[in-house]
């Protein structure tokens, strides 16, 4: 039982880490700084909740269950006023080089 729990928990975690590829590719590929701020943002936030779920499986504690939670929470709302404060600049036209 054990080592499927942590085989699904190995694939909880390939899945986040496959985001956070896809999320760099569309930070490098994608044309403007909006789209490129919202392929980053969602890959991210997908990406750590799958990792942060591969994670609670691998250590079932609730204790540790509820820390990772609020991890993934703090790192949600940090991302998403980051890059409101970025576009925000962007559309006010105050930015260095925007593109």
């Amino acid at each position: 039982m054990e080592l499927i729990l942590h085989s699904v928990a190995a694939v909880f975690v390939a899945a986040g880490a496959a985001f956070f590829v896809t999320g760099t590719v569309g930070l490098l590929r994608l044309p403007d700084l909006f789209t490129r701020l919202h392929a980053l943002t969602k890959a991210d936030n997908m990406g750590l909740g799958l990792i942060m779920v591969g994670l609670i499986l691998y250590k079932p504690d609730p204790f540790y269950a509820v820390k990772l939670v609020l991890l993934w929470v703090l790192v949600m709302v940090a991302g998403a006023t980051g890059s409101h404060l970025i576009a925000k600049r962007a559309l006010r036209r105050d930015g260095e080089d925007l593109q």
